[in-house]
């Protein structure tokens, strides 16, 4: 089978599904892309770049007149490979970005899924959620009617879609919700599990182990979508209840999500400042971005993992802290609460409670049989409902199998009649 993958950061979620495919020679696949990208055995990767004029549209409009131009693009590469011979069975797309606009008319005998990650609202998720970083006016407003166009293009054009947890489907209109399945991108639990003997050293060549009281903070960037600030506001206490603890931060200083601080200073710099002297630098190490390697470890030897969130996507980090048995300290925001019963796989706080925060991470260093016992059922959860090879894996590839193997529906009087080839066989493996 021909199968195309298109994502602007592929292999992004997914790398195990598209890994999995071409490691057979049933299949062909090929990817588009406007990132350099991490090689995958197996899968040619087709860059492609926008061209866009200078002309500025309504700024309502901005984001989507690039999405346009992404789909442009990316049609004119898909074009390309048609030209060449390869035409998919199956399109696999996030459409987040534009780049699957105008794919099925490139290729409309090919079947197209697309994962749905995330439908902006006014209310009800991250908007507005956080006071302090409150979204102004009516004209936030209308510009997300905007930003969710293209999302709606996608389901309008998909043959089937998928979102990775229930919460982020249920932020669809409910016209579309029973159209999107449910299914994670995976955890792969073989590579992350518990390991007595892990370590990390720190760059002034302190070696960190399971047995020191390590506390860690994970994100791709330190920001307040991620309670950065809220985890900032704990640690002069936390640290002062707990004179043995380490904390270690990861993250980067840019912005994945929501604004830039106007002064152009990063969040990690501007909560530092705001706490001053509060709180001991020695013992508060920041990593930047580390090696994924090292990211393991460093969940490996965590004492308490503490993960916040505004309701919105949820983090891999959530999971593989889960995964690796970690003893788990996390917002109760609705989308962290589908994952994570208080008391059972892990504590749960008020995500704006600084305070809070520090009791249960002194319950959890306090008490290790605790976290021990959390971090057990934490394993076991995401062995159950998100495990890569045994669940999810299976899943997409089930999904994948039903679309192909659907028959097109008849066309209506006065459709364009194309030469569609007869359907192929899918074989999995």
């Amino acid at each position: 089978m021909n199968v195309l993958f298109v994502h602007q950061n592929f292999p992004g979620q997914f790398r195990h599904l598209a890994k999995h495919l071409a490691s057979s020679s049933e299949h062909r696949v090929i990817a588009l892309t406007m990132s350099e990208t991490a090689a995958i055995d197996g899968v040619t990767c087709v860059k492609h770049q926008i061209h866009a004029p200078a002309t500025q549209p309504h700024p309502h409009l901005q984001e989507f007149n690039t999405q346009v131009y992404r789909g442009q693009s990316t049609a004119q590469a898909a074009l390309r490979l048609r030209k060449k011979g390869f035409i998919p069975d199956l399109i696999w797309a996030h459409p987040g970005w534009g780049e699957a606009l105008f794919l099925k008319d490139v290729f409309p005998e090919a079947k197209m899924v697309c994962y749905q990650e995330f439908f902006y609202r006014a209310d009800g998720s991250d908007v507005n959620f956080d006071p302090e970083y409150p979204c102004m006016g009516m004209e936030a407003q209308w510009h997300l009617r905007v930003r969710n166009s293209v999302h709606l293009h996608a389901l309008e054009a998909a043959d089937a879609s998928y979102s990775p947890t229930y919460w982020q489907r249920n932020q669809y209109p409910s016209l579309y919700r029973e159209k999107i399945a449910v299914l994670h991108d995976g955890i792969d639990t073989d590579l992350i599990k518990p390991d007595d003997g892990a370590w990390l050293e720190l760059e002034q060549g302190r070696k960190l182990t399971a047995q020191d009281e390590v506390i860690t903070f994970v994100n791709r960037n330190l920001e307040p979508y991620r309670g950065f600030h809220m985890f900032m506001r704990a640690l002069p206490e936390l640290l002062w209840r707990r004179p043995n603890a380490h904390v270690v931060i990861v993250g980067g200083d840019g912005v994945s999500y929501g604004a830039k601080l106007p002064s152009g200073t990063s969040y990690r710099e501007k909560f530092l400042a705001e706490l001053g002297g509060e709180i001991d630098r020695s013992r508060v190490s920041f990593l930047g971005q580390i090696p994924y390697g090292h990211y393991i470890s460093l969940l490996q030897i965590s004492a308490c993992h503490v993960y916040l969130t505004y309701p919105f996507v949820l983090s891999w980090s959530l999971l593989e802290s889960m995964s690796a048995g970690v003893p788990l300290l996390a917002s109760a925001t609705a989308p962290v609460k589908e994952v994570v019963e208080d008391g059972v796989n892990g504590l749960l706080v008020d995500f704006f409670s600084p305070q809070e925060l520090v009791e249960k991470a002194c319950t959890l260093l306090s008490n290790r049989e605790l976290g021990r016992a959390l971090g057990i059922q934490a394993r076991q959860s995401v062995r159950e409902r998100y495990d890569l090879q045994r669940v999810c894996l299976p899943e997409q590839l089930k999904l994948m199998r039903q679309v192909v193997e659907k028959q097109p529906r008849s066309r209506l009087p006065g459709e364009s009649e194309y030469d569609l080839p007869s359907s192929q066989k899918l074989v999995l493996q």
